[in-house]
């Protein structure tokens, strides 16, 4: 069920968030409900240590490869530096 919710907002934010909307086809009443429904969503316990969800296209590229807990990711680059402009 749909509430009205009347908001006080800066004029110059809104015409942004306005113009936002419309660029990407979006109502802004959907934009704020879907901020403020993931905000509630990660403080629920359960959710708290996950910080944010992992995009779909995010998923979708991952190779799957584990990086080892103890790599010097610093010398690792910069063996590699070394060995692309010898």
């Amino acid at each position: 069920m749909d509430t009205k919710l009347t908001l006080k907002l800066d004029k110059i934010v809104i015409e942004k968030a306005k113009q936002y909307a419309q660029s990407h086809q979006k109502s802004l009443s959907g934009i704020i409900e879907s901020y403020l429904e993931i905000l509630t969503i990660l403080e629920e316990p359960e959710n708290r240590k996950i910080g944010f969800e992992i995009s779909p296209f995010v998923k979708s590229i991952s190779t799957g490869v584990q990086i080892p807990a103890d790599l010097d990711y610093k010398s690792a680059y910069s063996n590699y530096l070394t060995g692309k402009y010898k």
